[in-house]
């Protein structure tokens, strides 16, 4: 029997937003603080990590596959979420796959990754209606007549009936129905991950001072060849791909295995890439002290793009 239809996603891990969380007045339910980036200066409202970091049919065909998918890793975080508490990441080699495949999980499935994905198809979409209005007209004018039985005259009638012709394709009929998305994120999710693992080592890194908070795009491409660090560039041209992780932990992929702390000018550096980079919200533990942060880059955010 086919799985249900899942359709709150969560595209931050729960166990990650756990780690950014502390229990309840008297003993209740965990909670950690998000932050509206497009709201800086709202009052926050504390929640629980189930009502953070999901999205409402993000994949909207055959989302079972994906969550299996995705699954396939998340159950296997616990574990080596204790490795990294114990300061022991890379007594086991599993533990060290598992942390890599959970960084290029979060990287694809992303609002970041669809919007790119969207922007694809739309650029692809725009480029045939022109190939087959310049290269291939006649063949366009007679399914005109095939299909309306009528004849068309002019370039605006022949673009308009192209477009029609794309629409009638089954990749536009799987676009439309989210079933080229769920094709398309599994199979990035594969060769990202195949890349970083033949491209990559894991770096677990501590904050000499200081936290660090997650945002709803929480697995990013950087440089730190310049300052401020230049963020969501293609995986080829990074130096990194960074996760935080909890608090107190951040995974960076690198050249080789390192476990070592960075210094808090790194650490808000790295902050800034999570608010910068955000969809709408970062998520942060409510004593972290980091609100003030987060608002002030929000508010600085806000000022460049109007300036721009």
């Amino acid at each position: 029997m086919k799985a249900a239809h899942i359709s709150k996603q969560h595209l931050v891990s729960q166990v990650l937003l756990r780690q950014f969380a502390m229990p309840g007045p008297k003993g209740s339910c965990w909670q950690l603080l998000p932050f509206d980036v497009w709201n800086p200066e709202r009052r926050q409202k504390l929640k629980g990590p189930r009502a953070c970091g999901a999205a409402k049919d993000f994949v909207p065909f055959d989302s079972a596959s994906a969550e299996d998918l995705w699954g396939s890793v998340e159950t296997r975080v616990p574990a080596a979420l204790a490795a990294v508490h114990a300061g022991t990441p890379f007594a086991d080699p599993r533990h060290v796959e598992v942390l890599r495949d959970l960084v290029v999980l979060h990287y694809v499935r992303s609002h970041r990754y669809r919007g790119v994905y969207t922007n694809a198809f739309e650029t692809v979409s725009v480029k045939l209606r022109s190939k087959l209005i310049r290269q291939y007209p006649e063949q366009v004018r007679r399914e005109a007549l095939y299909q309306t039985g009528l004849h068309i005259p002019g370039s605006n009638s022949l673009g308009s009936f192209t477009e029609r012709l794309i629409k009638q394709s089954e990749t536009t009929q799987d676009f439309e129905t989210g079933k080229l998305f769920r094709t398309s994120i599994e199979n990035m999710f594969n060769k990202v991950r195949a890349m970083a693992a033949a491209k990559w080592h894991l770096e677990v890194l501590t904050p000499q001072s200081g936290q660090f908070l997650i945002g709803d795009n929480p697995a990013v491409t950087v440089r730190t060849d310049v300052t401020p660090f230049s963020y969501n560039m293609a995986v080829g041209d990074a130096h990194s791909m960074v996760l935080p992780i909890g608090p107190r932990h951040l995974l960076a992929l690198g050249p080789k295995n390192v476990l070592g702390s960075i210094p808090r000018a790194v650490v808000d550096e790295l902050n800034t890439v999570q608010i910068l980079a955000s969809d709408r919200y970062v998520y942060m533990h409510p004593r972290s002290g980091l609100e003030k942060f987060a608002r002030a880059k929000s508010r600085q955010q806000q000022a460049e793009r109007v300036n721009h």
